[in-house]
């Protein structure tokens, strides 16, 4: 697993990013928080994920890149409107991945 240099947070959360990042990253659990990543499937834009789910042995992380946090679901599907949105306006196509890597910083 890893973390997005340029990380989005919702507003409910942008004082506590770090203390966020330190749970998931040690496994503490973390009832209403939600990471946004990249795609699992690629198919689809982004991932919102419970981080809850991220302390299960078996949840396959390997090869996952967090790239936002949200405090609740509604606030996740915010985030992840903004970035899409962000993209959008910045590029003319939703290609999120291309985006972040080129344009906002790198991975």
């Amino acid at each position: 697993m890893e973390w997005y240099r340029n990380l989005y947070a919702s507003d409910s959360i942008a004082g506590k990013v770090n203390r966020i990042k330190w749970k998931i990253n040690h496994n503490a659990g973390m009832v209403s928080v939600y990471v946004i990543a990249f795609p699992s499937n690629p198919n689809n834009l982004l991932d919102i994920i419970p981080a809850r789910e991220l302390m299960q042995k078996s949840y396959p992380k390997r090869n996952m890149i967090i790239i936002g946090l949200a405090k609740g679901y509604q606030d996740a599907m915010e985030l992840v409107r903004r970035i899409i949105d962000e993209t959008y306006q910045n590029t003319g196509t939703v290609d999120v991945r291309a985006y972040l890597k080129e344009g906002r910083g790198s991975l």
